[in-house]
């Protein structure tokens, strides 16, 4: 039984982890990494066929090869669907389906999944929080889903 639940734990710490699909420069660096914007796909764990494509500033240089960089809070978001959208158990109306620590200790970048009965739609928040004081910046993006596909609420 051991020997199955390492692997399916692994799996469940990978399901909500990022797949970079590209960069750019945008400041060139002689020591470390260049400073650059990195495009990720995250796919909804708890909705099956969606998928958000999030670009974002990556800190380069020593600090930021190190780990020890603060990224910035921009995030811009777009979600689509990606097949058919199943959702397989029941979802809050509002839940946080990603985040990342963009500073060594204090800041935040997350996705939170809102569910629009009315509109029969997912809406999908970025933004960025720090232990003290969050920032304003935000994105969002929309995913109609067919009425003929229920969202099973919790």
């Amino acid at each position: 039984m051991r020997r199955l639940l390492v692997p399916l734990l692994l799996l469940a710490a990978t399901a909500t982890q990022a797949e970079e699909i590209g960069s750019v420069d945008t400041v060139f660096k002689f020591i470390g990494p260049d400073h650059k914007i990195v495009v990720e796909a995250h796919d909804d764990p708890g909705v099956q066929g969606v998928t958000c494509y999030m670009s974002r500033a990556r800190t380069g240089g020593i600090s930021g090869a190190l780990g020890l960089a603060e990224d910035k809070a921009e995030a811009s978001i777009a979600c689509r669907q990606t097949g058919p959208i199943r959702i397989p158990q029941p979802i809050k109306a509002q839940e946080e389906v990603f985040n990342e620590r963009i500073s060594l200790v204090f800041k935040r970048l997350r996705i939170v999944r809102m569910v629009d009965a009315k509109r029969h739609s997912l809406v999908y928040l970025t933004y960025s929080d720090r232990l003290i004081e969050g920032s304003p910046q935000n994105s969002v993006a929309v995913v109609a889903v067919d009425r003929a596909t229920p969202i099973p609420l919790r």
